[in-house]
Formats: structure tokens, C-alpha cells, sequence
């Protein structure tokens, strides 16, 4: 668990956090809604796809009768940028334990034509209405103690340009998987980092759509440079998180064909498995 002197010193309840008021979108008509996608949450140019996935995720949890997202499945279709958008959403079906929509989002271009950016299809439930039982064989992941870890500050820019989400959040990197950042990559596309918001704001089932998205990509430790575009997220929450700094672990096993997946796990301070994903991403090799 990491030391209580190196969580933030300034605290936001969930609701009055940042990440809250830019995540938050405006109904304009029963399933469309509006939002100005902030600069806040850029890497290199394009707004970060985790948040993009919060935004997307707030909209279908007023347009479904259930509240929580279970399962998002994400296409990135083309990239983000700051500045006005509108979700639209539809309710595919629902139950009574769960309930399926999908959502897009979409920017006009330069020349004022509407391009849909990302869609997604979800199930949305009741986190605590789950049972207890739990039987796994996951172990939360050895990080060293946050004082020994790494923060974006403490080391070069890894790609030219923005990198403004990194003010946002309190990511504290494993030495261990740094090995990019001093020009030695160990090759075994690993990263590993405690996580969270930069105010203090305590975790929920919206931060953790950020979470799986938003560490340095496994690529830099696989010996590539650059940013990698992802082609298709899909994330399942598996719980409410507790209070306190998450524990997030990536791990690449296989790039072939200029594609390549990254797994996640997201931990939270209880040592419970809140989070996991998959990704598929596209390599740039050259």
C-alpha cells in the first residue's frame, strides 16, 4: 500500500473533481447530448481515448436505467480533437439486471462535415447489487512503494507535443519498466504505475474507463517510439473501487502485422481486481 505522505495533499470529492466537469455532457434531446471535449486531456494532439471513453460512458448512464458501466466496447474511427462534440446514443435493450445501448460521438471537420469519431456498445448494471463471492488466481501486481516510483516530471518527454494529461493525473511509474525512458527498453512490454486524479478525487467505475488508458503505451518498452493509436478498447468493471491510489498493470505479449493488444488490470487499495481490459493498437515501426 503506498505511504499516506504521498498521496496529493488536496482532496476533491467525486462530483467536484476536474475530471468530473470535463467528462460532463449537456442533454439537448432524449438520447443527444453536447459536450466541448477539454485540451486538458491531450497526448501529442488527439484527446486521450480513455477519457473520450468516460464522456461516452457519462451519456449512455443517463440515457440507460442503469447507472454503472459493466462492459464498454470501444472503435476509435477516427481522432479526437478539443472543442464541440455531440454523443448520440440508442438503448439497444433493457432488463432487469442489465441494460444495453451504444453511444458515438461525433466533430465536424474543417470543412464543416459531421465525422463520427468513436462508437461504442455497453452493458450498464448495478455495481452493488453484485455478490461477494470472489474465487481468482489474479494477484494484484508488485509495485514498489510510491516514494520509489517515477512520475512524467522526472524524466524526458517521451513523443513531441502536448502532454497536458499529465498535469491531470498522479501516475507514479515502476523504475522497473523504465528502461525506455534512459534509452534502454527491456523489451517485454510491460508498464506498471499507481494511478490516480491529480486533485485527489477518489476512484469510480468512470475513472477507471480513464485508468486502463491512460499510462505510457508498452510499446516504448518494446523499443518503439512514438504514440500508438488505438484501434479498439474494450473495458469491464468489475467493481466499485475503494477510496486511495489504484494499482494499474499493462502487458503486451504479441506485436505482429504493425498491431499490437495491451492487457490491463486495474487494483484498488483493498487489493480487489476493479478493472480490466483489452486494447488493440497500431505499432509504428518506422
Amino acid at each position: 500500500m503506498p505511504d499516506a505522505a504521498s498521496a496529493p495533499a488536496v482532496r476533491v470529492v467525486i462530483g467536484a473533481s476536474e475530471f468530473d466537469r470535463d467528462t460532463a455532457v449537456t442533454r439537448r434531446a432524449p438520447g443527444v447530448y453536447d459536450i466541448d471535449l477539454s485540451a486538458d486531456w491531450t497526448i501529442i494532439s488527439a484527446v486521450n481515448g480513455g477519457y473520450l471513453l468516460a464522456v461516452l460512458g457519462r451519456a449512455l448512464a443517463d440515457a440507460l436505467p442503469h447507472a454503472d458501466p459493466f462492459t464498454v466496447t470501444a472503435h476509435y474511427l477516427t481522432a479526437s480533437r478539443p472543442g464541440p462534440a455531440v454523443v448520440r446514443t440508442d438503448v439497444v435493450r433493457t432488463g432487469r439486471t442489465l441494460s444495453t445501448g451504444q453511444a458515438s460521438l461525433f466533430q465536424c471537420d474543417d470543412a464543416g462535415r459531421e465525422v463520427e469519431r468513436i462508437r461504442v456498445l455497453a452493458s450498464y448494471g448495478d455495481l452493488d447489487a453484485l455478490p461477494d463471492d470472489v474465487r481468482t488466481t489474479a494477484e494484484p501486481p508488485a509495485i514498489p512503494p510510491m516514494e520509489q516510483c517515477f512520475g512524467p516530471g522526472d524524466g524526458p518527454t517521451p513523443v513531441p507535443g502536448s502532454s497536458a494529461i499529465t498535469d491531470r493525473l498522479m501516475l507514479r511509474l515502476d523504475p522497473s519498466t523504465l528502461g525506455w525512458a534512459l534509452g534502454r527498453p527491456s523489451g517485454r512490454g510491460e508498464m506498471r504505475a499507481w494511478f490516480g486524479l491529480a486533485d485527489g478525487r477518489d476512484p469510480d467505475p468512470f475513472s477507471l474507463l480513464l485508468a486502463v488508458d491512460a499510462l505510457p503505451p508498452t510499446a516504448f518498452e518494446l523499443g518503439l517510439k512514438g504514440w500508438v493509436p488505438t484501434v479498439e478498447l474494450t473495458v469491464h468493471v468489475r467493481s466499485r473501487p475503494a477510496p486511495g491510489p489504484l494499482r494499474v498493470s499493462i502487458r503486451t505479449r504479441n506485436l505482429a502485422g504493425g498491431f499490437l493488444e495491451e492487457d490491463a488490470e486495474v487494483w484498488d487499495s483493498a487489493g480487489r481486481l476493479v478493472a480490466q481490459s483489452r486494447q488493440l493498437a497500431r505499432a509504428r515501426l518506422g
